[in-house]
């Protein structure tokens, strides 16, 4: 799998070691690695369906939006793309999927070849996804070139509920939420947290040099975004984020601020189908 994008894309590097004994799942990064804390407000993004080929969103000079002609642009310093990856079997389902290695889907590489129009053209410092098949697929077919995987980009680790729905795990364990309750055998909402605060303080460097792009999964990138502008991983949870769509963290008054949030493309050809929604 990896092998097979490396011939497209080049040579990709891995980064991360394993915490946990679960097969198949890997996590990674220094305990010790933390960046400083985030202050910063929320800020707020606009979503919407929008044919990215054709239109373009341009954010004024006091943080509006502004149509204008072109392909949307993506790509500033001190940004940091987000992109879901596309459909999977589970997913459709609402199944959890953390470290169960699934092949997108027809529907999913639709979705993905979809994103094409909005990135083309568009220049990342780093490219990082999740190593999981998934999210490497929706990289490749997105016509992005992947620079490393990173294991901390990995799913929410869900342990005893891998492959169950949340209407089956509340079936038994009334009121559950993963983002309150995390998962037994798996992570809580604070060691994802950390993980993805690790994430961040790698980024830090980065982004001073240009925009970074990550593809990844539902969970995790929400608690990312939620990280980014300064909540605790359980405020993910307020922030709903399909297959196959982009996000968009920036900045604002030099403040943390989310740009846009679970911006769907329009697909190519055929009806329209709504992204799969998280569980």
């Amino acid at each position: 799998m990896a092998a097979g994008l490396s011939r497209r894309s080049g040579q990709i590097e891995r980064e991360g070691r394993p915490r946990k004994s679960t097969p198949g799942h890997r996590d990674s990064g220094d305990d010790n690695a933390r960046p400083r804390p985030i202050p910063s407000p929320p800020g707020s993004g606009r979503s919407g369906l929008v044919d990215w080929g054709h239109a373009r969103a341009r954010q004024g000079r006091h943080g509006g939006h502004a149509p204008c002609r072109g392909a949307e642009r993506y790509g500033d310093v001190n940004e940091i793309l987000l992109i879901r990856h596309g459909e999977t079997t589970w997913s459709a389902s609402r199944r959890h999927t953390s470290y169960t290695d699934l092949s997108l889907t027809p529907d999913g590489e639709r979705q993905a070849r979809a994103l094409q129009p909005a990135l083309a053209g568009r220049r990342f410092v780093a490219v990082l996804t999740s190593p999981r098949t998934r999210a490497l697929r929706t990289a490749q077919l997105a016509g992005l070139t992947v620079t490393r995987c990173d294991d901390d980009l990995a799913e929410w680790h869900y342990g005893d509920y891998e492959g169950r729905t949340t209407a089956e795990i509340q079936d038994e364990h009334s009121g559950w939420s993963v983002w309150t309750d995390g998962c037994p055998g798996g992570e809580s909402p604070s060691e994802v947290g950390e993980r993805l605060d690790r994430l961040l303080a790698k980024l830090h460097p980065l982004l001073d040099r240009g925009p970074v792009a990550l593809v990844g999964h539902a969970h995790a990138l929400r608690v990312l975004g939620a990280r980014w502008i300064g909540l605790p991983p359980s405020a993910g949870g307020l922030l709903r984020l399909d297959t196959a769509t982009l996000s968009l963290l920036g900045h604002e008054h030099g403040r943390r601020v989310i740009l846009r949030w679970n911006q769907p493309v329009t697909q190519p050809s055929g009806p329209a189908r709504e992204p799969t929604a998280r569980h």
